[in-house]
């Protein structure tokens, strides 16, 4: 089949073989072998709905105009086959675009007619998938609500005719749809009383992916150094595929290089120079780029001959894009080329008379070049070229770029009067440039006498009712189409007047303009007619009627009142209003005092008085500065009083100094308005004088300038100084030179300053009629340093060790550092003796000096003195003091140390001490710990003075203790005690006494209970105490007793609470129930009044009278 032809092969998977052999100085022959064979049928299997939903804005319009429009929405557009064109838009907004109108009547109480919220958009069915049903959406807005109709490919669909069509809320829903019977465009008619309109066109398709031919592939059999295309020649499909290949066996696909390429454009793969690695059995795969269904095609063996290897030739370009490619703007075109050669050739890219766009990215080894986001000036040629050491070779072809159309101007519905002209304009851009059409009620517009048709311009020459309907222009060029639509609605009423324009009375003053409206509502447009009384008006000087129909009188005066009656007519009927015309005297205002010099905290009344007609009513209104006065938000200052029906005054109380200015009263009637101002002038104390600026600085004075206070009309006086510091209370009066600052003065110098000292400084003015608010705060600065004039005061001793002298001082303050590196100079001699002995401090917090000396006894008197320094030097010394040294920490332990167990939880300790004449103890501290802890864990106790005992509290039960007490002072402690120990008492019982039981006998109660027996814990029982008191009193008293019964008096009348409780060397045990007991003093109780109660459970309620209380706390 194949001859011996020049350069490389081409294989197709029908056998068609193109084979190019080089031979030495041969022509080059073409042998073609084709096996025609018939492709397999499509599936028809139905598939479920693939499609995107796009969005539709919406907004209300008002009554007279609202604009209907709509424009395309682009995407990424692929370049695509010719019959698939545009099938990339699935995922976009689709081509013949036509968008709902953006606004719609929100107000359902009006009637208009039919706007699109929602269109029907392209779908693509997938045959292999299970959904069973397609649905276009359309849904309109209107009122009356529209009805639908659906047309495919222009003829409407009878609903009717085949049971798989119905239609719910628009959307037209296709059951078990079929390629065959339902493929085409689509469009939706709504339509209402008002009109019809046509939505855009949607295209149903159907995804769809047939299979190879299952015939054997015949190898393909070339030298090494040779370059070869295999076929893949896909089977049916719809839409576009998505292009691999499959090297031996899958998953192992061909990757790409410089050296192979695989075209999605006609999913061939191409080896410019072929290798023994390429050596096997290659294998198309396509993938549905909707369904991503995917299908491998038959094996294609690729072998070497063994006839010699391919010499080298120079590059033929196999794979190039179009001549001419046709792309939208803002979308992504990709532009192929790829050439077999020997050696493998290098692709290049370039614009003609021009630059390769720098958004541009070259892909797949530079075989692809891809433009993102087009603009028209990408356009233009582009040339690819393939290269190598034998020679090169290019192609050329042209990028052109088109744009959708796009509205520049839109429609607005529009109401007209019966006969007048309407004129309607769209424009819209696009490359090409558009056409326009029009559309009435979803149907072509025909031009007419009255109608005329002129690109995007629709004039109708004096519309009537039958002009009225639903307008659509449509501008459109080859690639896509955008709407307008708008209501034209014809009005046709007689006139009409709105109620309160019926009757109505104007009251107006002389030689002023009256104008009376007459503005009748009809269509056509009303004419008018003026007359008073029976008589017609004519136009005058004075007197005339204005094109809108109102009447305008200029000078009024007595004779010009009367009822005028405005009469509109038209050929549908006629209407009128009366007015009734009255002209008064003008008004005049008098307003008192004009002009007023005031002080702050005074009052004033201002009055305002009226001249007027008698027979209007008179309302008065304030201002201050042009801004009406609010009464109720002022204060109390303002108060209006009106005291006469014609005069009304204003007080105004304490008078501040924002209320200076112009005041206006304004005098209004039924038929004019006059006002009239008066000015306030308010003198009070001056305002803040300006920016404060630090002109100079030493360590102890600040030259200060400001700008002057605004005296506020009261001369300034004089200025005061203040500053603050960290070390001020507040801001603080400064002394200047000089020492008064007059008003007329703007700097002043501030003395006494502390050097080293950060000041702000602020100034307050002063007049006659008081002080003001102060300026704002200078900047903050530092005075300069120097040497420091305050020594440390109160320079005494301090408890230490023994020989030591301790020194302490109080520590100058930072106000009185005077700079850096501020520190102590500590100098001290033994009393008697001449030389000092100084030592450096240099911390300036530093409150004490410890000097150690072995060989200074205790309590030997020293000399102290105390100085103070900085960077700039040496200040003074404090007063000389004398300091004895310290006499030690106490040397001797405490003796005799007892530790005597006292109760369950407190141990008393006691002790001696030798007293010494050094290290004299200021207290004692015991430590205690129990027995199996480590001393290190003792809790200690101190005393303070010379105190012998003390008692230890909190202690556990039944708990051994060791202890040890040993003195301490100033200096330090002194040597510990010999341990001791003691163990606390046993708890006491935690039974409270049971069973009580009382007889009460004249004036004492004799008790009874049973005892209390204690646990193997606990400590043995050593009698019971009996606690009474009367009730609402504190004070109690108590009883001991060893017996379980005691006899408790009553010395006086009232009811007396008891408890009791047993006792032990743990101390008291738990109380019993609490009993209250009646005492009557006095009286005598006989043996038959006498009661034995017992506050056993069975008898506790005949105890009421007893009032049993819950147990509690004594």
């Amino acid at each position: 089949m194949a001859s011996a032809l020049s350069g490389h092969c081409v294989i197709s998977v029908q056998s068609v073989v193109l084979c190019f052999l080089e031979l030495s100085k041969q022509p080059v022959t073409l042998c073609i072998s084709e096996s025609s064979e018939a492709l397999s049928s499509v599936p028809t299997s139905y598939a479920a709905l693939l499609r995107i939903k796009k969005s539709s804005a919406s907004s209300a319009f008002g009554s007279k105009t609202r604009p209907r429009y709509s424009s395309p929405s682009l995407g990424t557009l692929s370049v695509s086959p010719p019959s698939w064109r545009g099938a990339a838009q699935l995922y976009h907004s689709p081509v013949n675009l036509y968008h709902s109108s953006d606004a719609f009547r929100q107000d359902e109480s009006v009637d208009y007619g039919p706007v699109f919220v929602q269109e029907p958009e392209d779908v693509i069915f997938p045959t292999d998938s299970d959904e069973k049903k397609v649905a276009l959406n359309c849904e309109v807005r209107g009122n009356p609500t529209p009805t639908y109709r659906w047309l495919r490919n222009g003829t409407e669909i009878d609903l009717e005719s085949d049971y798989r069509y119905s239609l719910i809320d628009g959307s037209f829903i296709i059951s078990n749809p079929s390629e065959v019977r339902d493929s085409g465009l689509y469009q939706c008619l709504a339509t209402n009383t008002f009109g019809s309109i046509l939505s855009r066109e949607a295209t149903l398709q159907f995804a769809y992916l047939g299979n190879f031919s299952g015939r054997t592939r015949s190898a393909v059999s070339v030298r090494e150094g040779q370059g070869v295309v295999l076929m893949c020649s896909p089977p049916p499909h719809s839409p576009e595929l998505i292009y691999s290949w499959v090297f031996n066996e899958f998953p192992s696909f061909v990757a790409e290089d410089s050296r192979r390429f695989i075209s999605q454009e006609t999913g061939n793969l191409y080896i410019s120079k072929v290798q023994t690695s390429d050596v096997g059995s290659y294998i198309c795969l396509v993938k549905n780029a909707v369904t991503n269904a995917r299908v491998l095609s038959p094996p294609t063996p690729l072998t070497l001959r063994n006839d010699g290897v391919m010499g080298e030739y120079e590059p033929k370009i196999e794979v190039h894009f179009p001549f001419t490619v046709t792309a939208a703007k803002g979308t992504t075109v990709k532009m192929e080329c790829f050439a077999l050669g020997n050696p493998v050739p290098t692709i290049t890219w370039m614009k003609v008379n021009g630059y390769i766009p720098s958004k541009s990215r070259l892909r797949k080894s530079q075989a692809v070049l891809e433009i993102p986001n087009l603009q028209l000036d990408d356009a233009g040629v582009y040339e690819c070229t393939a290269e190598n050491s034998r020679g090169k070779n290019s192609f050329r072809g042209q990028l052109q770029i088109y744009t959708y159309p796009h509205w520049v101007q839109k429609l607005n519905d529009t109401q007209l009067d019966s006969g007048s002209p309407l004129q309607w304009e769209c424009k819209a851009t696009g490359k090409p440039r558009p056409t326009y059409r029009w559309l009435k009620n979803g149907a072509p517009l025909r031009p007419q006498s009255r109608v005329e048709t002129v690109n995007g311009v629709l004039a109708i020459h004096s519309v009537n009712q039958s002009d009225a309907g639903m307008y659509q222009c449509l501008a459109e060029n080859k690639y896509g189409a955008i709407y307008a639509s708008a209501e034209l609605k014809i009005l046709a009423s007689p006139p009409s007047f709105e109620l309160n324009q019926v009757k109505k009375t104007i009251i107006v003053t002389k030689d002023r303009e009256v104008l009376i409206e007459c503005r009748p509502q009809g269509a056509p447009k009303p004419t008018i007619s003026w007359r008073k009384g029976d008589k017609s008006v004519r136009g005058s000087k004075r007197i005339a009627i204005l094109p809108d129909g109102s009447l305008r009188i200029i000078n009024a005066s007595k004779a010009d009142e009367g009822k005028y009656i405005c009469q509109g007519e038209n050929i549908f009927g006629s209407a009128e209003i009366i007015a009734s015309l009255s002209v008064k005297e003008p008004t005049r205002i008098e307003l008192t005092p004009k002009r007023t010099e005031l002080t702050v905290g005074e009052s004033i009344v201002l009055n305002c008085k009226a001249i007027h007609d008698s027979s209007l009513d008179v309302t008065f209104y304030w201002t201050l500065q042009g801004q009406p006065i609010d009464f109720e938000k002022e204060g109390g200052h303002f108060e209006s009083i009106r005291a006469q029906a014609s005069s009304a005054d204003l007080m105004i109380r304490n008078i501040l100094l924002m209320h200076a200015g112009r005041y206006g009263c304004r005098v209004q009637t039924t038929a004019d308005s006059v006002s009239d101002e008066a000015e306030l002038l308010v003198r009070g104390p001056p305002g803040p004088p300006g920016v404060v600026i630090v002109e100079e600085i030493t360590e102890s004075t600040a030259t200060l300038s400001w700008s002057p206070a605004t005296d506020n009309h009261s001369p300034i006086s004089s200025y005061n100084l203040q500053a603050r510091s960290p070390f001020s209370l507040g801001w603080q009066t400064v002394k200047t030179v000089p020492e008064v600052i007059t008003g007329d003065m703007e700097s002043a110098m501030a003395v006494d300053l502390n050097p080293w000292v950060e000041y702000e400084f602020r100034v307050v003015a002063t007049n006659p009629i008081g002080t003001g608010d102060p300026s704002i705060p200078s900047r903050m600065i530092r005075t300069n340093e120097a040497v420091p004039k305050t020594a440390p005061s109160n320079v005494s001793g301090r408890s230490g060790r023994r020989h030591e002298l301790v020194i302490a001082w109080e520590p100058v303050s930072e106000e009185f550092q005077s700079g850096e590196g501020f520190g102590y100079i500590v100098a001290f001699r033994p009393n008697g003796t001449r030389g000092w002995k100084e030592k450096m401090v240099t911390s300036s917090e530093a409150s004490k000096f410890i000097y150690r000396d072995e060989s200074v006894p205790p309590l030997t008197p020293f000399e102290v003195k105390v100085g103070v320094y900085n960077n700039k030097g040496d200040g003074p010394f404090s007063q000389i003091v004398v300091i004895c040294s310290a006499e030690g920490e106490p040397s001797a332990a405490p003796t005799d140390v007892k530790a005597t167990s006292v109760s369950v939880s407190e141990i008393l300790v006691t002790w001696k001490h030798i007293k010494e004449s050094l290290g004299r103890p200021q207290g004692f501290e015991i430590g205690y710990w129990k027995d199996m802890e480590p001393e290190d864990s003792a809790e200690t106790v101190r005393t303070r003075g010379n105190e012998s005992f003390v008692m230890l509290t909190g202690l556990e039960g039944d708990t051994l203790y060791h202890l040890t007490v040993r003195a301490y002072n100033g200096a330090g402690y002194g040597p510990p005690s010999g341990e001791v120990s003691a163990t606390t008492k046993r708890r006491p019982p935690s039974e409270p006494p049971g069973n009580l039981r009382w007889e009460q006998q004249g004036s004492q109660v004799s008790l009874g209970w049973e005892p209390v027996r204690p646990l193997a814990n606990e400590s043995e029982v050593m009698g019971y105490k009996v606690f009474y008191r009367q009730e609402g009193q504190s004070k109690g008293q108590v009883i001991e007793t060893q017996k379980p019964q005691a006899v408790v008096p009553l010395p006086e009348a009232g009811v007396y609470i008891i408890e009791v409780r047993a006792y032990s060397e743990g101390g008291d045990g738990t109380a019993s129930s609490q009993i209250r007991v009646p005492s009557y003093s006095g009286g005598k109780i006989t043996s038959a009044q006498s009661t034995v109660h017992s506050l056993s459970k069975c008898s506790s309620v005949t105890l009421l009278l007893a009032l049993m209380l819950p147990s509690s706390s004594w």
